[in-house]
């Protein structure tokens, strides 16, 4: 990553706790990713090659940020927030680093907006509101792509808002899932495209 969006993320980070600290309201805080939490979702993104991103919860933009940058090479990613406020800041923070024209914001509320989304999508980064995941999570499953990558932060901070969301993805069939010990927690969960039928047969000779 570029040396000037490096020192940019670290100041969104920095003025995002001090404004956190701040702000007695939970909905009006920035909440934003551990940056090792960022990190590894860049490096799960872009090693995966995730095209279609999906992120609910776009607060100022530094988790959009890194998942822009990681998608930048032909990808894209749909953010969504239902705060007008955030979405001007982070249309604005995306701009100043050159990835706006690599996401798509909406504004409104999340579980409403996922409805009218046509998909596919690749990936799908929960970090919003935990109580609403599961429902979301259920819209989401016809509009997910046959190999695709379902991340979730707070996995570890918030247990009781989440436990349903952590459940509800356990029971997926054909994904593999663990809660990675990093930040506050990411849960990771992952269903990658079967093998054709002889491909390893076809390998093999």
């Amino acid at each position: 990553m570029e040396s000037e969006i490096v020192a940019f993320l670290d100041e969104l980070q920095r003025e995002g706790r001090a404004h956190d600290v701040r702000e007695p309201e939970h909905a009006h805080r920035m909440l934003n990713l551990e940056p090792e939490t960022a990190q590894l979702v860049t490096i799960l993104v872009q090693s995966g090659h995730r095209k279609q991103i999906l992120e609910i919860g776009t607060s100022n933009g530094y988790s959009t940020i890194w998942l822009a940058w990681a998608a930048r090479a032909g990808g894209r990613v749909t953010s969504l927030d239902r705060d007008p406020d955030k979405h001007a800041l982070a249309d604005a923070n995306l701009r100043r680093v050159g990835l706006r024209d690599v996401v798509d914001l909406i504004c409104g509320d999340a579980t409403e907006t996922i409805r009218a989304l046509p998909g596919p999508f690749d990936c799908v980064f929960f970090d919003a509101d935990r109580r609403s995941a599961p429902a979301q999570l259920d819209l989401l499953l016809p509009r997910l792509a046959p190999d695709v990558l379902i991340l979730a932060d707070n996995a570890r901070s918030h247990p009781d808002e989440i436990a349903a969301y952590l459940a509800a993805v356990a029971r997926l069939p054909g994904f593999a899932h663990l809660v990675v010990p990093i930040g506050k927690g990411l849960s990771v969960a992952y269903r990658g495209t079967p093998p054709a039928l002889g491909a390893n047969a076809d390998a093999a000779g």
